[in-house]
């Protein structure tokens, strides 16, 4: 890096830094106790997500788009364009997507995986993302209550996908990611696809889809209840990279001469990863850095060989890196800025960082969720208070209300409920739901407790809500008491979530067996295990003889958690 590079950088991060502070004086309170963002409010363009984010090809075309950090397999910008672009005509031609069809997506983090996303939207369809590590019975769920018309899925999980779709008792097709595996029988080589020569590209004309229009359809627990499919539009994306391109601005941009890395190991399939890390960067021309999974190993040989600049971490890899003796100061040498999401984070956990790292870094939190697209608070460099997570950002509202949603003022307790053009479209085909989290006005009901000080800083403190976070992802209790009480020998169920030192939550099982019916924790255990992914499974249950409940019939979760434990 040249000195005159350095040089700009330093002046460019200084006055973003005083720019920030005169902003954040200027009163967030309005008089009716509603919260502002310090920041001013940005235009966000009348455009669809594949428009934007490839509306700058020209300024950056040579440069590397993604590159997996195992294989070294890459693709430039040019070359990821002519990929999604052939992909999405051929989906068109071949396959018969029509605009606002539903085309599943279930793959670990790899340079393909915004190639098949843009090819999707390309073709006018709608992604849905799903867990790589679901099981069958998780993936044929998703599917039916998304429509899937097609899925496209990573070699290695297609025997996954193929008992869903007999679960399911559907014939859907799948299309394989064989780029680095032989095909799978019974699949469509999506190498072949991408590499066709004779795709007509005229047919992506047809392709109508307004700023409106639902592109990915992510699925989420909400504030309770079952994974929901979560309709976010075009313009919900692209106001969130709008809204990032701001005094919160956490990269460099991007020229002739440079190029910031960002180490892509959050799940894309999760908001997080797709909205923030994929979509953001791309659009302003940065190198993403894969990793399918988190190993210590390839994590770490990552930071050193790709030379990264920035990193978007949950909690338990802030906690690695401050704590294994692997880690040096030498890991951290390109690093300018680490961001960190998902949950909430000790500060201690962000000292120990900046010992390994021997030196004091732009250190980020930020609160969000996937129906917001995800971002709904960032704080600005600089910032030290590390139990917060930041103001909101620019265009979004905020209000923290009591239980009859009336306003609280600065430094009250409530619910936090959130207003901004990054909030989801809605539930699909769930208006009981939807009924459920929205109040008048647009308000979105997060199902989190926070507090904002006079400042309009942010303090996240409980949650409403009933999801267990386990390692930063969702688990829902009624997903897995669904499942326990599939058991042929459980009469009903319950599940709260408990601490645990590693994983921060993880669920604790309650069942009532059928009269005169012999059960054992082990079968019930190992039952549940064959139905979830991996996080979610319940490794301690509770035989009780009722679960408590209120006059209408909800589980009292609480009562449970005051009894046993």
């Amino acid at each position: 890096m040249s000195c005159v590079t350095v040089r700009s950088k330093f002046i460019f991060d200084k006055f973003k830094a005083v720019s920030s502070a005169k902003l954040r004086k200027k009163h967030v309170w309005t008089n009716g106790n509603v919260v502002i963002s310090p920041f001013k409010d940005v235009q966000i363009p009348e455009t669809t997500v594949v428009d934007y984010v490839w509306r700058n090809l020209d300024k950056w075309p040579t440069k590397t788009a993604a590159v997996c950090a195992v294989t070294n397999r890459g693709y430039t910008y040019e070359q990821m364009y002519k990929l999604y672009q052939t992909f999405g005509a051929n989906l068109r031609k071949k396959f018969n997507i029509k605009d606002g069809d539903t085309v599943a997506l279930m793959s670990p983090n790899t340079p393909e995986y915004p190639v098949v996303s843009f090819g999707v939207l390309a073709a006018g369809g709608i992604v849905t993302t799903l867990n790589p590590i679901y099981t069958s019975y998780e993936v044929k769920r998703q599917i039916e209550l998304s429509d899937v018309k097609l899925v496209v899925a990573h070699v290695d999980i297609v025997p996954v996908v193929k008992e869903a779709l007999k679960l399911a008792k559907t014939d859907l097709k799948i299309i394989a990611i064989d780029v680095d595996r032989p095909l799978p029988e019974g699949t469509i080589s999506y190498k072949e696809l991408v590499e066709d020569k004779h795709v007509d590209f005229n047919i992506l004309k047809e392709v109508n889809r307004k700023p409106d229009d639902v592109a990915f359809l992510p699925y989420s627990s909400g504030t309770t209840g079952l994974p929901k499919g979560t309709e976010l539009t075009n313009k919900n994306f692209i106001a969130n990279c709008e809204q990032q391109n701001t005094e919160l601005r956490q990269y460099y941009p991007t020229s002739e001469t440079y190029q910031d890395s960002v180490l892509a190991i959050l799940p894309m399939f999760h908001s997080y990863g797709l909205s923030i890390i994929m979509l953001h960067k791309l659009s302003v021309g940065l190198r993403l850095v894969t990793l399918p999974k988190f190993q210590p190993d390839t994590f770490l040989n990552a930071m050193i060989q790709h030379r990264l600049n920035l990193m978007f971490l949950a909690p338990p890899m802030v906690l690695f890196l401050g704590s294994s003796p692997a880690v040096t100061k030498k890991h951290f040498e390109n690093i300018h800025s680490i961001t960190s999401g998902a949950a909430p984070l000790p500060s201690a956990d962000i000292e120990n960082l900046f010992r390994k790292a021997d030196r004091e870094l732009s250190f980020v939190q930020g609160y969000g969720m996937t129906e917001a697209s995800p971002l709904v608070t960032l704080s600005p460099k600089g910032n030290k208070q590390y139990d917060a997570v930041g103001y909101a950002i620019p265009n979004v509202k905020l209000r923290v209300v009591d239980s009859n949603m009336n306003n609280l003022g600065p430094g009250e307790t409530g619910e936090l409920v959130i207003k901004g053009p990054n909030v989801m479209k809605g539930y699909k085909n769930n208006p009981e739901a939807n009924k459920e989290v929205f109040l008048e006005g647009g308000w979105y009901r997060s199902g989190d407790v926070a507090n904002i000080d006079e400042t309009g800083m942010v303090y996240i403190t409980d949650r409403l809500k009933e999801l267990i976070k386990v390692k930063g992802y969702q688990v829902p209790p009624a997903e897995l008491e669904s499942v326990l009480k599939e058991h042929p020998k459980v009469h009903d169920a319950a599940v709260i979530g408990i601490p645990d030192l590693k994983t921060g939550e993880r669920p604790l099982g309650f069942i009532v067996p059928k009269t005169d019916e012999k059960i054992t924790n082990e079968e019930v255990i190992e039952f549940v295990a064959k139905r979830v992914a991996s996080y979610k499974r319940i490794k301690d249950i509770v035989v009780i003889d009722s679960i408590p409940k209120n006059a209408s019939g909800k589980i009292l979760r609480r009562k449970l958690k005051e009894n046993y434990c």
